[in-house]
């Protein structure tokens, strides 16, 4: 009797099997790296600041976590590393360690088995990173939220999604070698959902990532794609990625438990190729790695798949003591390899005619058939094969039956060559010969269409049908060639005609691009005769603003000459004046034109003929007023300054402003050769408003002073200079006099000053 079919075809196996991991070959390590914690140890106790101590004590924790053994005291250092760490980051406000902390905690609790209080962690670190934009963080918990799902497809199907939200995160982050991790396991859930084309191109990618770092530790990335590409039944490189993995894992001299999946793959690849000699060793290889490691998802992996291989070579005897070496210490934990485990012994005791041995691992398929549908492959083909080899084969075709509803629901072609295989072997014990070569022939259908491994065998009795059936053939043949030599000049006058089409768009398209480059060249030296255009007249303003500006400079040389001759004269008039106030107003008319004087006088000597840098402007005005008044006053002067520049027709007014201010404040502010302070500040308050303060600790205004009734001349020049700034003018009496003069810049000057800018082309 052939179990070919239904214990060991590889793929198979992994399609009925995604609530498995290890079905694929694929043994979850995590291979621990390269630290000493000895050396971790020295640099926390030398860390040259305290953000780099909470890192270091975070990989030492992480670490102890991950050692192989999951030693309780591991375990306990683990935490108390983690605990100082995080106290640490608390203290310093360091977020990301915060992060990092948080995440670990989720992890040891998750280790310590208690995985409800571990997944609240892990919530709560993952909010704590989406909330303080810490990228890697919130990737690193997505990724932790994977070891919260099982195998079962939508558990999957999750999985596949936290890694989708997760990658993009390690790529802002630039963590290439996490993306690439990320990368690698999202290859691998696809694997688990058939979606095998997809995951090898994921693992490309991880590939390029890990050569782009420099990481040469890539034999789990080609062990990953060795199962892809089994599952695509490309056997040869399945075996080819295989013994990459292994070649990797020597070069880098791996000492890890990953040689336990390397193993694995290379006896599944083996397998594939019917290589069965070297299917067996690689397969023993793995078992003892996982023997070793006491990994009991692994040793019932293993031991399946040995078994299955003895199961295919007719050796049941084998495929028994194959289980039975690991029943007793390594007993299986999930439902599917208990339910795997009782298949095989029903199996196989069964097909050694051992009824009374098979009976109580069939009893207990039948009652799991029972309660679930849950490995229904294995629970169905174990109870139809015992039943057949217990002589009871008419109870099977309820069995078959419900063989068949599964096999629609799936539309796999095995499972379908596997129910034609048991309805043959049903109807053969109860000899029903015709039906049961019926059910023969269309098993060797499926099994033709599904491996390729041999023709269909035909008996003695259909030779005559057979060679009638080949002559038919070779009239279709004929027909078929003389059909196909009609199609062959057919395409030969297509071909014709698709060269001869060619020729002419090529002739067609050859016009067109002539005549572009003619229309090209023609726009070409329109726009040379245009930028020359151009650039004559940029010559020719380039000469008018050049001279432009000679000429303003030139007027404010002459402005300010012809107030200095102004100032000259009144000079030379005072010398004939006696009257007091005749002099006082010829000085203060002095006082103004100097004031004047010095504006036109910094434009002449300056660039920029359009503003004045008002703090120089003001520091000369009120030295100029004090090396008047030096041997008369004795008097202090604070300024407050700001870089400020206003145009003429803005600095004018505020500069006659201050000198009235200034004089009126020397002449009355400090009678008698009182000695004082006046205070100037000139301050930019905003954007494009500005405010004047002339303050001394005078003696102040008189008693019921009233502005608005003032005849004094230089308050009502200075209220009117104000309104001529749009500005507004306030009086503080109060230790003395402060005056208040806020306005706003003028920009018209600035629109206007794009009136003159160079054409460009």
């Amino acid at each position: 009797m052939n179990l070919t079919a239904p214990i060991s075809v590889r793929k198979f196996i992994r399609i009925l099997c995604l609530v498995l991991l290890l079905l694929l070959g694929n043994i979850r390590v995590t291979a621990q790296s390269n630290v000493d914690p000895q050396q971790l140890e020295k640099k926390i106790a030398n860390a040259a600041d305290d953000h780099q101590k909470v890192e270091l004590l975070i990989t030492l924790s992480s670490y102890y976590l991950n050692k192989p053994g999951e030693e309780k005291a591991d375990i306990e250092e683990a935490e108390r590393l983690n605990l100082q760490a995080g106290k640490l980051s608390t203290i310093l406000k360091y977020k990301t360690g915060t992060g990092k902390v948080m995440l670990l905690s989720a992890q040891i609790n998750r280790e310590k088995g208690e995985r409800e209080k571990a997944l609240k962690l892990t919530n709560q670190a993952l909010a704590y990173a989406k909330r303080n934009n810490l990228p890697v963080i919130t990737a690193d918990t997505y990724k932790e939220l994977c070891a919260y799902k099982g195998y079962e497809r939508p558990d999957i199907e999750q999985k596949v999604k936290y890694l989708e939200l997760a990658i993009p995160l390690y790529r802002k982050g630039r963590a290439v070698k996490k993306e690439a991790d990320a990368l690698k396991d999202l290859a691998d859930y696809y694997g688990l959902l058939e979606q095998n084309q997809k995951a090898l191109g994921l693992l490309e990618n991880a590939v390029s990532l890990y050569k782009s770092i420099g990481f040469k530790e890539l034999q789990g990335v080609y062990t990953l794609m060795s199962g892809n590409y089994g599952l695509l039944q490309n056997a040869q490189l399945s075996l080819q990625y295989a013994l990459l993995a292994e070649k990797t894992a020597e070069e880098v001299q791996d000492q890890s438990y990953q040689w336990c999946t390397i193993y694995n793959h290379l006896g599944l690849a083996y397998y594939d190729l019917l290589k069965f000699d070297l299917a067996f060793a690689n397969f023993e290889k793995a078992l003892n790695i996982a023997l070793k490691n006491k990994n009991i998802g692994d040793v019932n992996a293993i031991t399946y798949n040995l078994a299955s291989l003895y199961c295919h070579k007719k050796n049941y005897k084998a495929a028994l003591r194959t289980l039975k070496r690991t029943e007793k210490n390594f007993p299986p934990t999930d439902e599917v390899n208990k339910i795997r485990q009782l298949f095989i012994f029903a199996v196989s005791y069964s097909m050694l005619k051992e009824t009374e041995k098979a009976r109580p691992y069939y009893e207990q398929l039948l009652k799991k058939y029972n309660e679930s549908d849950l490995g229904l492959f294995y629970k169905l083909t174990g109870i139809i094969i015992y039943l057949q080899q217990s002589g009871q084969p008419e109870k099977t075709y309820a069995y078959l039956e419900k063989f068949r509803k599964f096999a629609e629901e799936s539309n796999n072609l095995v499972f379908y060559s596997q129910i034609e295989l048991l309805a043959f072997q049903s109807d053969q014990a109860s000899k029903k010969y015709e039906s049961a070569i019926k059910h023969l022939k269309q098993h060797q259908v499926y099994k033709d269409s599904i491996f390729n491994l041999e023709k269909l065998k035909q008996s003695t009795a259909l030779e005559l049908q057979f060679e009638t059936e080949k002559k038919d053939k070779n009239i279709k043949l004929l027909r078929q060639q003389g059909k196909l030599q009609e199609a062959k000049i057919q395409n030969e006058k297509v071909i014709r005609y698709v060269f001869i089409g060619s020729i002419i768009v090529l002739i067609l398209f050859a016009a067109l691009l002539y005549n572009r480059s003619r229309l090209k060249n023609r726009a070409n030296k329109k726009l040379e005769l245009k930028r020359q255009q151009i650039d004559e007249q940029n010559e020719q303003l380039k000469k008018l603003l050049s001279e432009k500006e000679w000429l303003l400079k030139e007027i404010h040389h002459r402005v300010k000459n012809n107030l200095q001759i102004v100032i000259s004269l009144l000079n030379t008039q005072s010398a004939y004046l006696d009257n007091e106030d005749a002099l006082m107003a010829i000085q203060n008319s002095q006082h103004r034109m100097h004031a004047m004087s010095l504006i036109h006088q910094k434009l002449y000597q300056s660039d920029n003929l359009a503003t004045i840098d008002m703090s120089w402007y003001i520091y000369e005005l009120i030295n100029y007023i004090k090396e008047c008044y030096s041997s008369e006053k004795n008097i202090s002067f604070v300024m407050d300054i700001d870089k400020i520049f206003l145009d003429v027709a803005q600095a004018v007014p505020l500069g006659l402003i201050l000198n009235e201010a200034v004089n009126n404040t020397i002449k009355y502010a400090f009678p008698e050769s009182r000695k004082g302070e006046v205070q100037v500040s000139f301050k930019n308050m905003e954007k494009d408003h500005y405010k004047l303060i002339i303050s001394d600790n005078g003696i102040g205004l008189p008693d019921g002073f009233d502005i608005d009734e003032t005849e004094s001349l230089g308050m009502n020049l200075m209220r009117g200079l104000t309104d001529q700034l749009d500005g507004n003018f306030t009086l503080e009496s109060k230790n003395g006099l402060k005056i208040i003069i806020n306005f706003r810049k003028n920009t018209d000057i600035d629109d206007q000053h794009t009136d003159f800018d160079i054409v460009t082309e």
